[in-house]
């Protein structure tokens, strides 16, 4: 419900953090219509491409067709003026010997009747012949030229619906990025808020750990400082109690020497010198790591100049301290004693996840890390790891 409600906009009793995955999921769903768009857009570019081409290359054939077609007009009309000049010079000729009565009583022979009647059947022939084509071409073109007009119609037909589904998706698309756009914005400002928070309590807590470990530090030197003064006045008492005083000497000349009677000498036991306790290893890592708060995460990183991950900022404190250290959690793991949860002390290395992960525990059930890429050096709660957390040494 709360996801929903987020995602429907409603965002008024929402914490910050559940406001950014909010508007990160929106500008994810948005960002996916976008894509699908983008795809969508694509294809009806290139079928509106194609349409102009299609309907281009059938207007170029009309152009051809009509040329063809006028061509071909021409030469029919050509061959059938051809023919009427013809056939108004054989009536309008005062030669008889074009007509067939003609050619008949004009032959010398028989065989030059023949000759002469072939002759003019051969020219008839051509002369309808040359009409016949001039006209099938002409027929041919035209039809040609109705054909690629009809093409060229339907064809701007087909090109303006592409055109207009071109132009709605590309409206979509355009309202698509708007809102991606204006979304953006408002995480990239949620973003932003979110990383000053973060920042304002990163410092809140380095203030806190930084105090509270000074005061332990002054608590530790105190109770070391009385424990050898108790030891120290211990010893004293002992090394007193320990003494044999000198027994005084009297002697007497007039009467014999008395018996010698040797002193009882009382030796009081001293007390147990107290045993100072061992220090909880080295809790001045913790202070030493608050130093490199804020330096980024660098996969294999191991310096404040470049960067840090997780086992390389453990192993840069500890470099400090004189105690070197592998660039692996999992080694790191291996050395020193092993430490219960609730029995640790700053200084103390936490494992996560497998041994993938390590950072310095700085007490108050906080801890020190390097996280990840994008991410800084901080301060973080044991309890956010969860079941991952697997364990604690202390070196």
């Amino acid at each position: 419900m709360l996801v929903a409600a987020l995602l429907a906009g409603d965002l008024s009793a929402a914490s910050p953090k559940d406001k950014l995955r909010a508007k990160q999921a929106q500008a994810e769903a948005v960002l996916v219509q976008v894509n699908k768009l983008n795809q969508s857009f694509e294809a009806s570019v290139e079928a509106w491409n194609g349409a102009r081409y299609q309907l281009v290359v059938t207007k170029q054939q009309l152009v051809v067709d009509r040329q063809r077609l006028r061509v071909a007009e021409r030469q029919r009309r050509i061959a059938m003026a051809h023919v009427a000049a013809r056939l108004r010079a054989l009536y309008e000729s005062d030669d008889d010997q074009n007509t067939t009565l003609g050619i008949v009583l004009g032959s010398t022979s028989v065989t030059d009747m023949l000759d002469r009647i072939d002759a003019a059947r051969a020219v008839a022939a051509s002369d309808k012949k040359l009409t016949q084509q001039a006209t099938a071409a002409r027929n041919r073109y035209a039809q040609a030229a109705r054909a690629a007009a009809a093409t060229v119609a339907r064809r701007t037909v087909a090109f303006q619906q592409r055109d207009r589904e071109r132009q709605r998706i590309g409206s979509m698309l355009d309202e698509r990025k708007r809102l991606l756009a204006g979304v953006q914005s408002e995480v990239a400002k949620l973003q932003a808020e979110a990383a000053a928070a973060e920042a304002a309590r990163q410092a809140r807590l380095r203030a806190e750990a930084r105090a509270r470990l000074a005061a332990e530090a002054r608590a530790l030197e105190a109770q070391q400082a009385a424990a050898a003064t108790a030891a120290a006045a211990a010893a004293a008492r002992a090394k007193a109690a320990t003494t044999v005083p000198t027994a005084p000497t009297t002697t007497t000349t007039a009467a014999p020497p008395p018996p010698t009677v040797a002193p009882v000498t009382t030796t009081t036991a001293a007390p147990p010198v107290p045993t100072i306790p061992a220090g909880p290893g080295h809790p001045q890592a913790a202070t030493i790591a608050l130093r490199y708060l804020g330096i980024p995460y660098l996969w294999g990183g191991a310096s404040p100049a470049t960067g840090f991950d997780c086992s390389g900022l453990v192993m840069y404190v500890y470099a400090q301290l004189g105690i070197s250290l592998p660039h692996y959690a999992a080694a790191q793991y291996q050395l020193g004693a092993a430490v219960d949860r609730s029995q640790l002390q700053p200084g103390d290395l936490v494992f996560f996840d497998a041994l993938d992960h390590v950072g310095i525990y700085i007490g108050n059930g906080q801890f020190v890390h390097a996280p990840q890429t994008g991410d800084v050096v901080k301060i973080t709660a044991l309890s956010d790891f969860g079941d991952g957390y697997v364990g604690a040494r202390r070196l």
